[in-house]
């Protein structure tokens, strides 16, 4: 549209460089005024209202030569760095330190790519182009998180008011699909249970009690005393450890799960005479909560490399279990109450388990 000469009166709308402006000539001065609006369909609605106001003020000679009447308010000016910092904030109140480092990490890339660009001037072409460079940096299911976390902060900002469009709703990436890991067999389990009651005892008890109840690492750490009925034949779960911070379990849903003789022994064994309800019931060698990390970088993938086992992570002992149960016909319904799943998660992920259809055997007679 730039170039073209506009009727004495009227005010164009135009697209420069991805972004709305407004074009008219008064007193034979050419004027501009960008509206810090991507342009989008609903954005160019917006922007022809307000060349229509211009055009009114004109023709009744109450135009404003500054211009300052018709500038956007200050609170539609708010930069991308800035919605995301108080988006950010807003979040704060709500999520762990761990989970704040993503959205820290995040806001330092938006500062990089779009510096002080308003959020309201961001349209699809400008979010895929920033996904696009940040798919070079980071794998494709994180980038597929960020990518979430920006189509929350702007519909967060449309509520505030403070933008009018989200740009990410149509930004998608492409996950490719991951083998899962394989699941210990039982003589793995077996293995890797008499390794750690060799080399590594203290932890003896905390992995079978893994492998038993396919609960998380971080459940399992955050077990106390208190949480475990007078017999030892139940366990309550409703809470994770890591990093010293105690919170609530990923689906923030508790479950009481009864447990095997074999576990329940194994708790009765461990439970000292005189305990404090409030302790932990697995502790790190030298006291305190276990850390993830150190398990697994010092006694977890030792051991396993001396019995010559494939490395797979300690959560593959919450693969294992379910698996296991499975094969042997539990009800799907029931393996995810004891082990906390969503049941629809757990027939996506485990549907190959559940459902073990063969494929025929085309160079045999039999039917």
């Amino acid at each position: 549209m730039a170039g073209h000469r506009n009727r004495k009166g009227t005010v164009a709308v135009q697209s420069f460089k991805g972004v709305l402006r407004l074009v008219w000539t008064y007193q034979g001065k050419q004027h501009y005024l960008y509206c810090g609006l991507a342009d989008t369909p609903l954005n160019r609605i917006v922007a022809e209202g307000k060349a229509k106001a211009i055009e009114g003020d004109l023709a009744t000679g109450n135009f404003d030569p500054t211009l300052a009447k018709y500038k956007p308010e200050r609170q539609n000016q708010i930069s991308v760095v800035e919605l995301f910092e108080k988006f950010m904030e807003r979040r704060s109140r709500q999520i762990y330190d761990r989970s704040l480092a993503k959205y820290k990490g995040l806001l330092g890339k938006l500062q990089n790519h779009f510096g002080n660009k308003a959020a309201i001037g961001i349209g699809e072409k400008e979010a895929e182009k920033f996904i696009h460079k940040l798919a070079t940096k980071i794998a494709a299911i994180t980038l597929r998180e960020r990518i979430a976390l920006l189509r929350a902060c702007w519909n967060w900002g449309i509520k505030q008011k403070l933008v009018t469009e989200n740009p990410w709703l149509e930004v998608k990436v492409k996950v490719p699909p991951k083998q899962k890991p394989k699941p210990f067999t039982k003589d793995e389990i077996l293995k890797i249970v008499e390794g750690f009651q060799e080399c590594q005892p203290h932890y003896t008890d905390f992995v079978s009690f893994l492998f038993g109840t396919g609960c998380r690492t971080g459940e399992a750490i955050a077990l106390q005393w208190k949480h475990i009925s007078d017999d030892c034949s139940q366990v309550w779960i409703g809470e994770s450890l890591s990093r010293g911070i105690r919170k609530e379990t990923k689906t923030g849903r508790d479950r009481t799960v009864n447990l095997t003789l074999h576990l329940q022994q194994l708790l009765l064994t461990r439970r000292p005479v005189n305990f404090n309800p409030d302790d932990l019931v697995f502790m790190a060698p030298q006291g305190g909560a276990i850390d993830d990390h150190n398990f697994r970088n010092r006694a977890w993938k030792p051991i396993l490399t001396e019995l010559g086992i494939s490395y797979r992570k300690p959560y593959t002992t919450r693969h294992t279990l379910i698996s296991h149960a499975l094969e042997r016909k539990v009800n799907p319904v029931e393996v995810a109450e004891m082990t906390g799943h969503d049941v629809q998660t757990l027939f996506e992920h485990y549907a190959g388990v559940i459902n073990k259809t063969k494929l025929p055997d085309i160079f045999s007679d039999d039917p």
